[in-house]
């Protein structure tokens, strides 16, 4: 005679283990609700700023202006947009292609042995304060520079864009490295088995599969150095001047001020009640559309061309 056995209850959960599950969703939802609140009150503090500077300064003076000078009550952001666009087309053209050959380097040569010292340390200039990278430019590369004969200012564009570029190195090795680690090894011993060198494999097989995350690397990359701050405040100087591009050289040579350097110009004006002031919430909300545009079209570009693998 047999007696059946009911069959486990392999869904049931301890006393309390429900209570506890909806409070740890709340907790997060909560984590996730705030930053979602913080982003959207800094983005309604610089519209309602930048609307009410647009009271007092014609909008169009101000997008189409070739002078910024606080003390005319000029308030032209094209010099200050031209600027940045300098600072951050030198940077990229130094941390994209080294930013690269580091990822290919750390996920197709490095051993793990490597991997594991070479990734961490090359982190670290993450974690370095973006001020120590400002001040060694102006000690350190700018007399560099000029000792190598190039007529450089105190202040100058180049100085400040190569540590912006070396700056944002790791952001772009990292992600970099990631993506390319996430391409399945089959792809590459089927590549290997048709004769293909590591270097073939390297940069016709993995590079091209990881595309979409390479590129999303460069657009994170670029949207960091379009912010940074205390580099180009401490090494480029706060001259802003409209880009000569007649004689572009000339202008690395020189000082420049981007957007970011004139909002900290302006935050330390006395006067906190007039046009110049609030312009600096304009400024800001420039400076945001452009890399709020800059991640969209990252999204975008990466969901276009992601590759899924079974």
């Amino acid at each position: 005679m047999s007696v059946d056995t009911p069959d486990p209850e392999i869904l049931s959960r301890p006393a309390g283990t429900a209570a506890r599950e909806r409070i740890y969703r709340y907790v997060l939802f909560l984590c996730a609700s705030l930053s979602i609140f913080v982003t959207l009150a800094i983005v309604t503090l610089l519209a309602w700023e930048a609307v009410d500077f647009f009271t007092l300064v014609d909008p169009v003076a101000f997008f189409t202006g070739t002078e910024f000078l606080l003390s005319r009550n000029l308030f032209g952001v094209l010099p200050l947009l031209s600027g940045t666009i300098l600072v951050t087309v030198i940077a990229a053209l130094i941390a994209v292609p080294t930013g690269v050959a580091a990822a290919v380097y750390l996920s197709e040569y490095a051993s793990e042995r490597a991997r594991s010292i070479l990734k961490p340390a090359l982190e670290v200039l993450a974690g370095i304060p973006t001020v120590v990278y400002g001040i060694f430019a102006l000690v350190y590369v700018t007399p560099f520079l000029q000792g190598l004969g190039l007529p450089l200012d105190t202040f100058n564009v180049l100085s400040a864009s190569i540590m912006v570029g070396i700056m944002i190195i790791p952001m772009v090795s990292s992600l970099s490295e990631d993506a390319m680690s996430a391409v399945p090894d089959s792809l590459r011993q089927a590549a290997y088995g048709m004769g293909a060198t590591k270097y073939e494999v390297s940069t016709g097989v993995v590079i091209p599969a990881a595309i979409s995350g390479i590129f999303s690397s460069f657009i994170l990359a670029l949207s960091r150095a379009i912010g940074e701050t205390m580099i180009v405040v401490v090494a480029m100087g706060s001259r802003s001047q409209l880009i000569d591009f007649a004689n572009p050289l000339q202008n690395l040579f020189e000082g420049n001020q981007p957007m970011t350097a004139a909002m900290v110009q302006i935050n330390g004006a006395d006067n906190v009640s007039g046009p110049g002031f609030k312009s600096m919430f304009a400024i800001g909300l420039t400076l945001f559309a452009i890399t709020f545009l800059m991640n969209l079209a990252s999204n975008r570009i990466a969901a276009r061309y992601r590759e899924e693998y079974e």
